[in-house]
């Protein structure tokens, strides 16, 4: 055998165990996804995109787990190579469009919106197209709205297009600012464009894209808000007052945000320097817990946690379970050994009522924060949620859980910290 043939055999070999460990990284990679192991599919996936011999599948898998963590610039790259792999697929286009959303740069959203079939998000952006949207207009550095009550759950006062003081509930849950419809009308907002969504036990609806001028909540004004309306917010009539709307994830992320529910206040912060190292320095005592979150399409926000003595399972963090603390799947109802109560009673969603059971959830944890005996409502995780994303979803954590913690939102950081107040 002559030289160039051995060195020709050699060199095979040598790509089909590169070839091999490639599939093999990315396999593993998926699988950890699937896991809801996000950290670690990541550092699978890092070597091998970023050594230019990743498939489209984990270049885009890559470009997805950034954007979860809020890394827009190594997400806009990734996704930008998917696209250019798969110039076809819309997975990567709606990724990328969320990326650019997600920073305010509408102008590079709208195109991507369009190609995949999201006009009705589109023409709303547009109609923001030279004024800067979630806009500040306010000195100061920290507002703080108290909350007219807190339970079942927090509601605030909020002024919009110099309109009369209106009642707004805080809810993780909501997307983004989201209005009545009825109201919208009467303050006279322009319907730029629709969508159909799924609501808890999924139940279906109709959303209604438009912008408002000017929101106000006391000494704060937020202008060139993109907001959403629908019915859904007929739902809330139990809180006791005449609820209008709900302030979301997507208007709260703009700010470094708590929810203090031991001393009823909501305390929106701008995104400065000093204020996240602030934060940072205190979140370091053992007066915190610190949990590390992602965030998923526009607004689910997951991390891990425990119910019961189930094995590490990725909880949404949907505080608007008004007289509940967890849900989740029918599947994470047995892991748990969640016992639930024969009789049913009927429970409200934004798509209208479904039938829910209750139960007591013997201890719930979210990284190192643990509550026991927290009441449980059962029967609206929809059932298409466990695995629509990919990985598992194994239930909401919500309002019942977070009421005795001040608790803060870094998307900076994507860290959550939960501090056990001593009012």
């Amino acid at each position: 055998m002559n030289k160039i043939t051995k060195y020709s055999k050699l060199i095979t070999t040598v790509s089909l165990i590169i070839l091999t460990v490639g599939l093999l990284s990315a396999q593993s990679a998926a699988e950890l996804y699937t896991n809801g192991e996000f950290e670690a599919a990541k550092n699978i996936l890092v070597n091998t995109v970023k050594d230019n011999d990743g498939t489209y599948d984990n270049i885009l898998l890559f470009g997805r787990l950034n954007l979860y963590e809020n890394n827009f610039i190594e997400a806009e790259k990734w996704l930008q190579k998917a696209i250019e792999l798969s110039p076809e697929e819309n997975t990567p286009k709606n990724l990328l469009a969320e990326t650019y959303y997600r920073q305010d740069q509408f102008d590079k959203a709208i195109p991507l919106l369009r190609e995949t079939g999201k006009i009705g998000k589109a023409d709303q952006l547009q109609y923001l197209s030279g004024k800067v949207p979630n806009k500040i207009d306010s000195d100061g550095n920290k507002w703080g709205i108290e909350f007219v009550q807190t339970d079942p759950l927090p509601i605030v006062k909020m002024k919009l297009n110099n309109g009369e003081e209106v009642y707004f509930v805080i809810d993780t849950g909501g997307w983004t600012l989201i209005l009545d419809k009825d109201y919208a009308e009467e303050i006279g907002l322009e319907i730029l464009g629709e969508q159909e969504v799924t609501f808890a036990g999924d139940t279906k609806g109709t959303n209604y894209f438009s912008v408002v001028d000017k929101v106000e909540m006391g000494d704060l004004v937020v202008k060139n808000i993109p907001v959403e309306l629908n019915n859904m917010v007929k739902s809330f009539a139990m809180l006791g007052k005449p609820v209008k709307g709900v302030l979301g994830t997507v208007f709260l992320y703009h700010f470094l945000f708590t929810f203090d529910y031991p001393g009823g206040n909501l305390i929106l912060e701008r995104k400065a320097e000093e204020n996240i190292a602030k934060l940072e320095n205190s979140i370091s005592s053992e007066d915190y817990h610190n949990i590390p979150f992602w965030m998923i399409g526009n607004h689910v926000m997951v991390a891990h946690g425990k119910v019961n003595n189930s094995k590490p399972l990725l909880f949404w963090l949907d505080t608007g379970m008004a007289g509940g603390g967890f849900d989740c799947p029918e599947s994470v109802v047995k892991e748990g050994n969640i016992e639930l109560s024969d009789e049913t009673f009927t429970g409200m969603t934004g798509g209208g009522p479904i039938e829910v059971r209750s139960g007591i959830v013997k201890e719930l944890s979210l990284g190192g924060a643990i509550e026991n005996n927290v009441m449980g409502i059962f029967g609206g995780f929809p059932n298409e949620m466990e695995y629509r994303e990919g990985f598992r979803l194994g239930g909401v954590v919500s309002h019942g859980f977070f009421r005795s913690y001040k608790v803060t939102f870094d998307f900076s950081s994507m860290q959550i910290a939960l501090e056990r107040s001593n009012h």
